[in-house]
Formats: C-alpha cells, structure tokens, sequence
C-alpha cells in the first residue's frame, strides 16, 4: 500500500537508532511507503540517516528548553515557533499519512504541525521517566507506545500502549558461537562485555584499568571492553602505565574503540558492564544478560537510574552510582558474580523476562494501523 510517513527523532543515538528500527520493521511489512525522517543539521541524525540511504530533512532548530527560566529560554521559543512554521511546509509537500516520533527536541515541531493538520502521530518513549518533550506532546497525538511500564503513569491511559523498547533484528538474530568466533574468545570461559556507550565513559575506563591489569593475570575469565572512541587513546596510555599494550594483550582481553558488531558481542556475553540507556537496557534484556549498570549521572532528569533501578529491583542486574564507582567495587562485582553462577543464572531469567523482542513489530502495527486510518 503506497503512503507517505515521517519519522523524527534526534540528539543521540538512544532516539536515532530506534527510529530506524521501526521505519525499517514497517518498511518490511509495507515495502511500498515513502519515508522522510526530519531532524536537525546539529544532531547525529544529519550524519546517520543519510548514510542509512533515507531522505532526510532538517529543521532550523538550535536546541531544547533549558529546565528554568533564562533568557536564552525565550530566544528559543522565538526560534521554536519558526521552525513549526517550517514543520508545517514539510507536512503540506510530503502529505504523510502518519508521522512518528521518537524523542528529542526536534519532535516536538514536527509532531506538533502533523497533529494540528489531523494528521494521526505517535510518540515512542524509551526511558522510565519521560522526556519532556514527550511529556508535552502526549497531549496532541494520537498513540503513545512506552518503553517501561515505570512510564505509564506520565501519559493519558487511554491512548498509551506498554510495548517495550524496539531493538535492531540482528541483536536477536545473533549466536553465542558467532560471537565467540568473530571475537576469537574460547566457549569454555564466561565473557565479561564492557560498553559506555558509542562515546565511551570515562569513569567506567577508568575503573577498568585495574579490572584488566588483574585479568591479565588470570584467563579464567574472557574481556572484550569497548572504550569509546574519544576515549581509546586516554585508555591505551592508562593500560600502558600499568604494563599492558593494547596491541599486545593476552588472548582472553581485548580493549576496542568501537564496535559495529555489538549484537555478536552480546549474543557470546555472560555478564554486560553497561551505562543505562534506554536502547541498551533493551537489547540486554530482550537477549537475558546479566548486568552491571553504571547509570550516566547527568542524563536528563537523572532517567538513567531509573532505568537501572527498575532492573535491579527485579534482580537483572547490579547497581553501581557512577559517584561510587572506582575498581575496586567493580572488580569485587564482577569477581563476585563470575564465583557465583546460580546468580548469574537468575540474574539471566531475570532480565529475560523483562525484554520485549517483539516490540518494533508491535508499535509498527500501531504506526500502521493510524497511517490506513
């Protein structure tokens, strides 16, 4: 069936990525759609998107409202409405059929101009707590899909929908036994994953410095840590200054900057070290990995706690606040759990339960089911 849709979601990869994941899962049930997703030059979307070989159009808009009065504030609400203007223009050429938000201040025009031509919308929030873009658009649209159920309380009952957080096809695709080969790691030692993310975390490296000096020691366990590439660099000198080179590693540890190949890493992990970001949560849980959570601690309206908080109250996984983090207390984690595989094993169950593998599926039924409408 041939219609126009927009999806717009746009900062980070937490709103890009599952963005994509639904323009792609509707795009398989309905390979006739056109599709444009809206964003801003300023945000990862200008590059991502494009290079994804979907249309892209940008909005003029320089940033969300701070969460206080300034007169930087009113500036924006000038530029805002501006850019609701151009949303508006968008809306009018492309003549969607439905249009989808995914969070970021680049939503809100968009979604804002669609509703108010009675165009059907649907907001998706990832996070425990929502984002206050979301927050106001929930009043406009036409279906709110939410990623926890700590988020139901945020939106109108009636037009809010648990599904889950959408994850890429290839997180669940992926074997434990395609992991170990890509990576070279042996099937009989547990494999420990470490990640903050596509830019790294520095406070997570750094407590890892001494977790692999001790690891080096002793193969007993596997490590595959994903610095970050801003952050490789710092790491391999820090490595260096305790007697290990990183092109030169035991066979059981191998410090990367980036990986493209996260779903094969996941599939061979035993236990994850992790910031708490709404798309890795997911794909953690829709695969059952136990975790260590180190929630970044400036995340809008600190949400990444509550994200970590809502699975280690279930015992998916451990959680350390970035403030106390140093190596000992991780190292102790680790080691602790490595020791104990009947909690590792509930740890697992525990995080399965929680995943929604078939979310994109779901809210993707949703997106067309408003777009026939």
């Amino acid at each position: 069936m041939k219609m126009n849709l927009i999806f717009s979601g746009g900062g980070t990869g937490g709103h890009i990525y599952p963005a994509l994941t639904l323009l792609n899962t509707v795009k398989e049930k309905n390979p006739d759609a056109n599709f444009l997703y809206v964003g801003t030059e300023q945000g990862l979307e200008s590059d991502i998107v494009p290079k994804a070989g979907i249309k892209f159009s940008a909005l003029n808009l320089e940033g969300g409202f701070e969460r206080h009065f300034t007169l930087e504030n009113i500036h924006r609400a000038a530029n805002a409405l501006m850019s609701v203007r151009q949303a508006f223009k968008i809306i009018e050429k492309f003549k969607p059929a439905a249009v989808v938000g995914t969070g970021g201040y680049v939503c809100g025009p968009i979604l804002l101009a669609a509703s108010l031509s009675k165009i059907p919308t649907l907001i998706q929030e990832q996070n425990a707590i929502a984002g206050i873009t979301n927050k106001i658009l929930s009043k406009f649209v036409s279906k709110i899909a939410v990623g926890t159920e700590a988020a139901l309380k945020y939106f109108p009952q009636e037009k809010t929908v648990y599904t889950g957080n959408p994850i890429r096809k290839e997180v669940l695709a992926a074997s434990r036994e395609d992991g170990l080969k890509k990576f070279a790691f042996a099937p009989d030692k547990p494999v420990i994953l470490i990640s903050g993310g596509s830019r790294g975390a520095r406070s997570i490296n750094l407590a890892m410095i001494d977790v692999l000096k001790k690891a080096a020691e002793n193969p007993s366990a596997q490590f595959l840590h994903v610095t970050g590439k801003a952050e490789f660099e710092s790491v391999t000198e820090k490595l260096k200054e305790v007697g290990l080179n990183t092109e030169n590693l035991p066979d059981h540890i191998k410090v990367v900057p980036y990986l493209y190949d996260m779903p094969q890493a996941m599939a061979m992990a035993d236990l994850a070290v992790f910031r708490a970001g709404a798309t890795g949560i997911a794909e953690l849980t829709a695969r059952g990995v136990p975790a260590i959570l180190i929630p970044f601690p400036f995340a809008a309206e600190n949400h990444q706690e509550h994200n970590a908080r809502a699975l280690s109250e279930v015992g998916a996984a451990r959680l350390i606040l970035n403030k106390d983090l140093n190596s000992e207390i991780l190292s102790g984690n680790i080691e602790e759990l490595l020791k104990n595989p009947e909690e590792l094993k509930k740890m697992a169950a525990a995080s399965k339960s929680l995943g929604k593998p078939d979310a994109a599926e779901k809210i993707s039924e949703m997106i067309l089911s408003l777009a026939k409408k």
